[in-house]
Protein backbone atom coordinates (compact mmCIF):
# COMPACT_ATOMS: atom_id res chain seq x y z
CA UNK A 1 0.00 0.00 0.00
CA UNK A 2 0.91 3.56 -0.24
CA UNK A 3 2.06 5.39 2.77
CA UNK A 4 1.16 8.45 1.83
CA UNK A 5 -2.67 7.15 1.03
CA UNK A 6 -5.21 9.81 2.24
CA UNK A 7 -8.30 9.31 1.37
CA UNK A 8 -10.88 12.16 2.04
CA UNK A 9 -14.90 11.67 2.15
CA UNK A 10 -16.80 14.15 1.84
CA UNK A 11 -20.74 13.78 1.46
CA UNK A 12 -24.25 14.68 2.08
CA UNK A 13 -26.32 13.85 4.93
CA UNK A 14 -28.41 10.71 4.54
CA UNK A 15 -25.74 9.17 1.71
CA UNK A 16 -24.37 6.86 3.75
CA UNK A 17 -21.42 8.29 3.00
CA UNK A 18 -19.64 7.91 6.72
CA UNK A 19 -20.44 3.77 6.46
CA UNK A 20 -18.62 4.00 3.07
CA UNK A 21 -15.46 5.89 5.25
CA UNK A 22 -15.82 3.33 8.24
CA UNK A 23 -16.22 0.16 5.26
CA UNK A 24 -13.58 1.67 3.44
CA UNK A 25 -10.79 2.08 6.42
CA UNK A 26 -11.45 -1.69 7.47
CA UNK A 27 -10.92 -2.58 4.10
CA UNK A 28 -7.35 -0.95 3.83
CA UNK A 29 -7.18 -1.48 7.47
CA UNK A 30 -6.26 1.72 8.00
CA UNK A 31 -7.01 4.66 10.65
CA UNK A 32 -10.82 5.71 10.03
CA UNK A 33 -11.25 9.46 11.57
CA UNK A 34 -14.67 11.50 11.24
CA UNK A 35 -16.19 14.58 12.75
CA UNK A 36 -17.27 12.73 16.10
CA UNK A 37 -13.52 12.24 16.70
CA UNK A 38 -12.64 15.17 15.52
CA UNK A 39 -15.03 17.45 17.65
CA UNK A 40 -13.81 15.02 20.58
CA UNK A 41 -10.69 15.68 20.35
CA UNK A 42 -10.50 19.54 19.90
CA UNK A 43 -13.33 20.01 23.13
CA UNK A 44 -11.65 17.47 25.12
CA UNK A 45 -8.03 18.02 24.85
CA UNK A 46 -8.88 22.01 23.90
CA UNK A 47 -6.70 22.22 20.85
CA UNK A 48 -6.84 25.62 19.21
CA UNK A 49 -4.17 26.04 16.81
CA UNK A 50 -2.03 27.64 19.16
CA UNK A 51 -2.48 25.11 21.48
CA UNK A 52 -1.33 21.93 18.96
CA UNK A 53 1.72 24.22 18.59
CA UNK A 54 2.53 24.94 22.10
CA UNK A 55 2.65 21.28 22.84
CA UNK A 56 4.52 19.83 19.69
CA UNK A 57 7.01 22.24 20.80
CA UNK A 58 7.08 21.04 24.40
CA UNK A 59 7.78 17.39 23.08
CA UNK A 60 8.61 16.78 19.62
CA UNK A 61 6.57 13.28 19.47
CA UNK A 62 3.78 14.25 21.27
CA UNK A 63 1.25 14.70 18.83
CA UNK A 64 2.26 11.95 17.02
CA UNK A 65 1.55 9.38 20.46
CA UNK A 66 -1.82 11.56 20.78
CA UNK A 67 -3.27 10.78 17.26
CA UNK A 68 -2.13 6.95 17.79
CA UNK A 69 -3.95 6.85 21.38
CA UNK A 70 -6.89 8.99 20.78
CA UNK A 71 -7.62 7.51 16.88
CA UNK A 72 -6.48 3.98 17.24
CA UNK A 73 -6.38 1.88 13.81
CA UNK A 74 -9.52 0.59 12.95
CA UNK A 75 -11.82 -2.11 14.93
CA UNK A 76 -10.44 -0.42 18.18
CA UNK A 77 -12.25 1.72 20.63
CA UNK A 78 -11.18 5.56 20.74
CA UNK A 79 -9.45 6.20 24.48
CA UNK A 80 -8.87 8.84 25.69
CA UNK A 81 -6.93 9.33 29.60
CA UNK A 82 -9.00 11.54 31.71
CA UNK A 83 -5.66 11.83 33.93
CA UNK A 84 -3.88 13.29 30.71
CA UNK A 85 -1.99 16.10 31.80
CA UNK A 86 -3.03 17.37 28.77
CA UNK A 87 -6.95 17.55 29.37
CA UNK A 88 -8.08 21.00 29.43
CA UNK A 89 -11.43 22.35 30.21
CA UNK A 90 -12.49 23.62 26.82
CA UNK A 91 -13.28 27.36 26.39
CA UNK A 92 -16.67 28.00 24.93
CA UNK A 93 -15.31 31.65 23.79
CA UNK A 94 -13.28 29.51 20.93
CA UNK A 95 -14.71 31.39 17.72
CA UNK A 96 -15.80 29.11 14.42
CA UNK A 97 -11.85 30.09 12.90
CA UNK A 98 -9.80 28.93 16.07
CA UNK A 99 -12.25 25.53 15.50
CA UNK A 100 -11.21 25.39 11.73
CA UNK A 101 -7.56 25.78 12.64
CA UNK A 102 -7.57 23.51 15.11
CA UNK A 103 -9.63 20.88 13.31
CA UNK A 104 -6.82 21.39 9.83
CA UNK A 105 -3.76 20.96 12.20
CA UNK A 106 -5.52 17.84 13.43
CA UNK A 107 -6.65 16.45 10.21
CA UNK A 108 -3.01 17.19 9.00
CA UNK A 109 -1.54 15.52 11.75
CA UNK A 110 -3.76 12.48 11.29
CA UNK A 111 -2.66 12.46 8.01
CA UNK A 112 1.02 12.38 8.79
CA UNK A 113 0.70 9.64 10.79
CA UNK A 114 0.28 7.10 7.45
CA UNK A 115 -2.23 6.02 5.48
CA UNK A 116 -5.82 6.56 6.95
CA UNK A 117 -9.24 7.34 5.47
CA UNK A 118 -11.05 11.01 6.79
CA UNK A 119 -14.71 11.51 6.72
CA UNK A 120 -16.25 14.69 6.28
CA UNK A 121 -15.43 18.49 7.21
CA UNK A 122 -12.96 19.94 4.64
CA UNK A 123 -10.18 17.02 4.44
CA UNK A 124 -10.44 17.83 0.73
CA UNK A 125 -8.64 20.98 0.82
CA UNK A 126 -6.92 20.60 4.36
CA UNK A 127 -5.08 17.76 2.87
CA UNK A 128 -4.55 19.11 -0.86
CA UNK A 129 -1.09 18.88 -0.94
CA UNK A 130 -0.74 15.63 0.63
CA UNK A 131 1.18 13.80 -1.86
CA UNK A 132 -1.14 10.31 -1.82
CA UNK A 133 -4.33 12.18 -1.45
CA UNK A 134 -7.53 10.60 -3.11
CA UNK A 135 -11.39 12.59 -2.37
CA UNK A 136 -14.35 11.32 -3.19
CA UNK A 137 -17.97 12.94 -2.90
CA UNK A 138 -20.87 10.56 -1.53
CA UNK A 139 -24.13 11.84 -2.66
CA UNK A 140 -27.70 10.89 -3.31
CA UNK A 141 -30.63 12.01 -4.17
CA UNK A 142 -32.88 14.02 -2.08
CA UNK A 143 -35.73 11.56 -2.12
CA UNK A 144 -33.17 8.83 -1.06
CA UNK A 145 -31.59 10.98 1.69
CA UNK A 146 -34.95 11.89 3.36
CA UNK A 147 -35.59 8.42 3.76
CA UNK A 148 -32.64 7.64 5.22
CA UNK A 149 -32.82 10.02 7.89
CA UNK A 150 -35.92 8.66 8.38
CA UNK A 151 -34.93 5.30 9.11
CA UNK A 152 -31.86 6.05 11.33
CA UNK A 153 -33.25 8.64 13.53
CA UNK A 154 -36.64 7.42 13.74
CA UNK A 155 -38.37 10.86 11.79
CA UNK A 156 -41.20 11.64 10.30
CA UNK A 157 -40.71 13.09 6.26
CA UNK A 158 -40.61 16.61 7.25
CA UNK A 159 -38.40 16.37 10.34
CA UNK A 160 -36.19 14.58 8.14
CA UNK A 161 -36.07 16.87 5.31
CA UNK A 162 -36.03 20.09 8.01
CA UNK A 163 -32.22 18.78 9.24
CA UNK A 164 -30.93 18.17 5.76
CA UNK A 165 -31.94 21.18 4.69
CA UNK A 166 -30.65 22.46 8.13
CA UNK A 167 -27.09 20.54 7.68
CA UNK A 168 -26.91 21.10 3.81
CA UNK A 169 -27.03 24.76 4.35
CA UNK A 170 -24.27 25.23 6.92
CA UNK A 171 -21.76 23.00 5.66
CA UNK A 172 -22.15 24.47 2.24
CA UNK A 173 -21.73 28.21 4.14
CA UNK A 174 -18.59 26.40 6.10
CA UNK A 175 -16.81 25.32 3.26
CA UNK A 176 -17.74 28.44 0.94
CA UNK A 177 -16.53 30.77 4.30
CA UNK A 178 -13.02 28.80 4.36
CA UNK A 179 -12.13 27.12 1.30
CA UNK A 180 -13.35 29.52 -1.21
CA UNK A 181 -14.78 26.76 -3.02
CA UNK A 182 -18.29 25.01 -2.90
CA UNK A 183 -18.83 21.39 -1.49
CA UNK A 184 -20.57 20.83 -4.20
CA UNK A 185 -18.12 21.56 -7.20
CA UNK A 186 -16.91 18.06 -8.73
CA UNK A 187 -13.90 19.62 -9.73
CA UNK A 188 -12.65 19.74 -6.10
CA UNK A 189 -12.97 15.35 -6.21
CA UNK A 190 -11.07 12.76 -7.81
CA UNK A 191 -14.12 10.08 -7.50
CA UNK A 192 -17.86 11.35 -7.41
CA UNK A 193 -19.98 8.49 -6.12
CA UNK A 194 -23.99 8.65 -6.16
CA UNK A 195 -25.62 6.07 -3.73
CA UNK A 196 -28.94 5.65 -5.60
CA UNK A 197 -28.41 2.53 -7.05
CA UNK A 198 -24.82 1.40 -4.90
CA UNK A 199 -24.46 -0.12 -2.10
CA UNK A 200 -22.36 0.72 1.10
CA UNK A 201 -19.97 -2.09 -0.13
CA UNK A 202 -20.19 -1.72 -3.67
CA UNK A 203 -18.96 1.59 -3.45
CA UNK A 204 -16.41 1.01 -1.53
CA UNK A 205 -15.37 -1.60 -4.37
CA UNK A 206 -15.51 1.42 -6.71
CA UNK A 207 -13.12 3.51 -4.30
CA UNK A 208 -10.53 0.37 -3.70
CA UNK A 209 -10.46 -0.39 -7.84
CA UNK A 210 -9.88 3.40 -8.06
CA UNK A 211 -6.94 3.33 -5.59
CA UNK A 212 -5.68 0.39 -7.02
Amino acid sequence: MNQDLVVTISREVGSGGRTVGRKLAEKLDVRYSDKDLINALREQFNLTASTIEELKGEKKNWFSDFVRKVAPMPKQNMLVNDESRFVREFRSGVTTDDVFKSESEILKAIAAEGPCVIAGRSGFFVLKDCPGKISVFITASRENRIARVMRKQNLNEEQAAAIIDSIDQSRENYIQRYTGTSRYDARNYDLVINMDHVSEDEAVDLILAYIH
